[in-house]
């Protein structure tokens, strides 16, 4: 069956086919690390581990580049702020960004190259564009020329003419154009720089994607570019112009962006006092699942609210995963009992349907409830129950959702807990039901959740 995705670079659901099947060289910007990553990164960093993941389960093999853009102007801004090193700034953020992606369970990039290590390409890049007449040297800065490239304003789906309509001329500006865009600026005094034909200086943001994915995926033409819808105009806008003016090739086949997050309906910012960093997220639920959930409940290309009641609702529905799972714990299969009956092959079905739909998550974790569902209704049915337990935790980990509680919950020790129970079966054997009571209390306290099943078992789980 094959995957089909919406390519902004079209506007319209195309079959995915890469161009060295079953290869695939997917590059998505990383983050600049000047602060701490927040929410919406944590968005960006799992959709696309989801689709790389999906892609592998799949059977393409997957080299997978993300970014750091570990030097810029919003680095020197808050370096100078702060009145710190900006090298400092920078591996700070870098060392959190990681701790991030591990609290996460975020997989690394096959390769996530930094902006500083790969100067002497982005010259060589640039240099390479100067004799090709799409950018020229002034004043120690080096600019594209936008209206030399004629595929400009393909992704956006804007004209030159009206782009040039919204742009504010600097007097002090040393274009030849105001739609031209930095390759390369000289730097100030007291500001990082590295030396160049043109003199001290720094590359440009947009120059660093084009030159450092096509070095790692070592390919003129990526089979995915991908990133946020922000990111579209001028950022890709300019990656476009730049790479296919030096090459000659398509950049990219197909172009995936992500819908952006906002906090209550607003968009998220420290003046408004509703930014929510990664950390800030993880020390109030310590759970990335519930995170992990919430995004998926929206499909990747459109907007999400992020709201405490969404995020209550992941953790109700993670509540009720857990909750079956645990039910089948001691459960013992028939003797005639084989794994993935025809009952459930729908519920598998849908899921790869939904998923080869322009991964359509919300689509997925439907056809995963919907197996719950008629787990619980032949919860009896040893066999069905524990095939459909196999089949949800497969499925919700090729999601990335591990099912793990919070550590801080794991007070008592599962030996200790099973202990407990125990204790409270025999209490009850022996009608001691305040005896009873006060283990089921007492282990809720402690966060474990006792309960009794129908056919007079019973079962125990961790409070989420």
């Amino acid at each position: 069956m094959p995957i089909y995705i919406y390519n902004s670079l079209t506007r319209k659901k195309e079959e995915f086919i890469p161009l060295k099947p079953p290869e695939v060289n997917m590059y998505t910007c990383g983050v600049t690390v000047y602060d701490e990553s927040h929410i919406g990164h944590a968005r960006s960093l799992y959709i696309f581990d989801v689709i790389r993941r999906y892609f592998e389960y799949r059977k393409f093999k997957v080299n997978f580049a993300r970014n750091l853009t570990d030097i810029d102007d919003k680095i020197i801004n808050r370096a100078n702020e702060l009145k710190v090193d900006w090298q400092e700034l920078v591996d700070k953020y870098i060392k959190s960004y990681y701790e991030d992606l591990k609290s996460l369970g975020i997989s690394k990039g096959d390769f996530e190259p930094r902006a500083t290590e790969n100067i002497a390409e982005m010259i060589k890049y640039i240099s390479g564009l100067i004799e090709k007449g799409y950018a020229y040297e002034s004043g120690g800065d080096v600019y594209f020329s936008v209206r030399k490239f004629a595929g400009y304003g393909s992704l956006s789906g804007q004209s030159v003419d009206e782009m040039q309509k919204g742009v504010r001329i600097d007097p002090n500006d040393l274009k030849k154009d105001a739609l031209d865009f930095a390759l390369w600026k000289s730097s100030k005094e007291f500001e990082p720089f590295w030396e160049s034909p043109w003199g001290r200086g720094r590359p440009g943001w947009h120059i660093e994607c084009s030159v450092m994915s096509q070095k790692f995926l070592k390919t003129n033409t990526l089979d995915i570019h991908a990133g946020g819808r922000d990111l579209i105009f001028p950022h890709h806008e300019n990656e476009i112009a730049q790479a296919e003016a030096f090459t000659g090739k398509p950049f990219a086949k197909y172009w995936l962006h992500h819908g952006l997050l906002t906090i209550n309906g607003q968009k998220m910012s420290k003046s408004l006092g509703n930014f929510v960093t990664i950390k800030d997220f993880m020390f109030k639920y310590n759970n990335p699942d519930l995170l992990k959930l919430f995004f998926l409940s929206a499909h990747y290309a459109h907007p999400v609210d992020y709201t405490d009641s969404k995020i209550e609702e992941a953790h109700q529905a993670l509540e009720r995963i857990v909750i079956f799972i645990d039910k089948t714990k001691n459960l013992k299969p028939s003797a005639a009992f084989k794994n993935n009956p025809k009952e459930l092959a729908i519920f598998k079905e849908k899921f790869i349907l939904s998923m080869d739909d322009d991964f359509n998550s919300p689509g997925a974790l439907a056809a995963i409830f919907e197996c719950l569902s008629f787990a619980n209704k032949n919860i009896d049915n040893p066999d069905i129950a524990l095939s459909a337990s196999m089949l949800i935790k497969e499925l919700l980990n090729l999601l990335g959702i591990t099912l793990k509680l919070n550590k801080a919950n794991e007070i008592l020790s599962e030996e200790d807990i099973k202990l407990q129970v125990d204790r409270r079966i025999a209490a009850k054997r022996a009608k001691d039901y305040a005896l009873a009571d006060k283990i089921r209390v007492e282990l809720e306290v402690k966060e474990v959740i006792i309960e009794d099943l129908k056919d007079g078992s019973t079962v125990w789980r961790r409070r989420l």
